[in-house]
This record gives structure tokens, sequence and C-alpha cells, in this order.
């Protein structure tokens, strides 16, 4: 008998791996890393290293690592299964149990992972080099959003077509209606999920690829200005955050995360120099999204309109601050601005919106 997938995944984005290992290693912080005594060997100077960023753990002492489940396997002297099922009772969480279907779960949800990594790149060559996505280019352009920021970020384009993509990958209708790439329309056949959209790939904080959100053209009749990805298997907006893959590095560094509401506003402040920012995928801030950032910083800075956190969040907020020892501000920008704009005329305000944000309470 296995644990899900799906429970394995949210009890490694729930836990923090450095509050973990202090319920039995002093630690201190030294920049990126926590460090402490190693509990596996006898030593006198602090060669155990944890680092949040990544959930991994390693002592350059006796070589001994691994992530949060082997360090509890290792500490408590017990097999994974008893490991996880202590950790996910300290947490709260409800684990579901399958016959011999881990190896199944975990196959699948790499075949996923891949026809999104080849869409993708399907998406970002046809950007680069189509030349119906002229007018795409020719608008990222002007956004400030083109050559290597649209290269670094993988931003691509959806054409104007009804299966272009899924005829160019290939793949089995099953995985394109796993991945939201593509559904089955009405007369049988399989279509593309997005047309004629400005695509921006949605990434796990480990760097796979579950989801994308499509910007209309100007021009476009589409009253729907931004479409994002269903939830899949793999995709679960409550618990992702668009950039964090890039971000997490300068978040450690700084203690502090900068969320925004949309993409072009992360690659914004990216450009700006403040690398610590990441945007909620076309859903609400949620207490799992607080939760996410908490293994990473201990202030958040809302970089929106106050009123855009949501009328009457303040009791939440609230809550959140309590609950995870987090600091919550606010960033301010000059009317009008988003930092999307500000990234491109005047980057020092963005700079200064956060220098100066002030308590959300």
């Amino acid at each position: 008998m296995a644990i899900h997938e799906d429970d394995l995944e949210r009890l490694r984005a729930t836990l923090v791996l450095s509050d973990v290992v202090q319920g039995y290693v002093a630690l201190r912080r030294v920049g990126r890393n926590w460090v402490g005594l190693c509990p596996f060997h006898a030593e006198r100077t602090g060669s155990f290293n944890v680092r949040d960023e990544t959930g991994r753990y390693r002592c350059f002492g006796c070589g001994a690592a691994g992530d949060v489940f082997k360090f509890v396997q290792e500490i408590e002297h017990v097999d994974f299964v008893t490991a996880v099922e202590s950790l996910a009772s300290k947490a709260g969480i409800q684990l579901r149990y399958t016959s011999g279907g881990e190896g199944r779960d975990r196959q699948r949800r790499k075949q996923l992972i891949e026809a999104m990594h080849t869409a993708v790149d399907w998406y970002h060559e046809r950007l680069l080099t189509g030349p119906d996505a002229r007018a795409a280019r020719d608008y990222l352009r002007r956004r400030g959003l083109a050559g290597d920021v649209a290269r670094q970020f993988k931003l691509g384009f959806a054409p104007d077509d009804w299966d272009s993509l899924c005829r160019g990958l290939g793949l089995p209708a099953e995985v394109l209606r796993d991945t939201g790439l593509g559904f089955t329309n009405k007369a049988g056949r399989m279509q593309d999920s997005f047309r004629a959209r400005v695509m921006f790939p949605i990434f796990t904080d480990s760097g796979d690829p579950v989801a994308f959100g499509g910007r209309i053209l100007p021009g476009s009749t589409d009253p729907a200005k931004y479409k994002n990805s269903s939830e899949t298997p793999i995709y679960a907006k409550s618990k992702t955050l668009y950039g964090l893959n890039w971000a997490k590095g300068d978040i450690v560094t700084a203690d502090q995360v900068i969320v925004c509401e949309g993409y072009t506003d992360v690659i914004g402040f990216h450009r700006s120099g403040l690398r610590r920012a990441v945007a909620t995928c076309g859903t609400a801030l949620t207490e799992d999204h607080v939760r996410l950032m908490k293994r990473f910083a201990s202030e958040v800075v809302l970089a929106f309109d106050a009123d855009a956190a949501g009328q009457g969040a303040a009791q939440k907020f609230y809550e959140w601050e309590e609950k995870y020892q987090v600091r919550v501000r606010v960033a301010h920008f000059p009317e009008g601005k988003d930092p999307g704009d500000l990234a491109v005329s005047d980057p020092e305000a963005l700079r200064h919106a956060v220098e100066h944000a002030e308590p959300y309470l």
C-alpha cells in the first residue's frame, strides 16, 4: 500500500524543512542556509546545512543528505511511510493510500510534465520564429518583454488556429486533455485550449511547467483579456505562484517576497532588479499560497491595489500573520500605474514603492 502522490506533494509544500529540523537540532541562519551541528555524527563545528529554498539538507562532514522525509527517517530510525505519516499528523494533513499505485502516479505525473515541457518549447519557438507571431513580437517589444526577456521567461505564442498545437505535438488525446493543452470539441476532434494569445508558462517552485496564462493581443474582440489553464492532475492554482522558480533564491536572501497581480508585473519587477516577485495565477491569495511563501521568507509585500487583496480581508491577513509568523506590508504605486508599466517608465519608483511598503494592519 502506497501514499497518494498528491498527498506527498501537498505535505512537501506545507512543511518548512528548517522548522522540522529545529525540533532536533539547534540551527542558525547563515546567508541562504541554516547551519548547525550534525545529528548523524559527532562534531564540534557546524557542518550540517539546511536550505529551505530547495527543501534539502547536507552534512559536509559525514555526507548525510536528503529531504524532509529522509531526515525524519534517519533521525527517528523509521521507514518512509512511518516518517510521512508522522509529519502529516503534525501538519494536520489526512493521507490517502493506493494499492500499489504510487509508481503509476509518479509515472503519470512525469509523462504530463514532459508533455508540458514540449508545449513550452513549441509555443516559445512559434513566438521567436513564426511569421504569424509578428504582432505578438511587436506587442512584447512595446512592453519591454522581447528579446532576452522573452527567452528568460520562455514566453510563447499560441496561433489563431483550431488545432496547431495538438497536431504539432503529436501527443495522445488523453495527455492533451489531462494537461489542459487541448479538449475534445463538439465534432469529436481535439482542439487547442489557447488561440491567438501571448503565452506565459507557469512553473512549480522546482521548475516543472504545469500550466499557462494566455493574454490577448491588442485589437482582439475576445472579452477575456487573460485565459488561464484549468486545474489538472499536475496543477493546483491555490498552491502555485508564478515566478517562484526564478525568484526563490532572491526571496531567501532578502527574507521577503513581493506578491503582485499579473505575469507582466512579475517580469517588470525582475527587470527592475527586484527578483523576488511572484504572482497568484488568476486567483485570490490563499492560505496555501502564504504557507508556500513562508518556506522561503518571513515578510510578504502586497504589490497591488489594497482593494484587490479582497474587501474585508484584514481579518484573514491578521490570522495569517499570527498563524505563520509572517509580516504583511503593502506597496503603494502612483495612481493608474501598475508594476509592469513602472518597470518601463520609472523603475526607480517601483523600487521606492517596495522599500517604503507600509504594514497591512
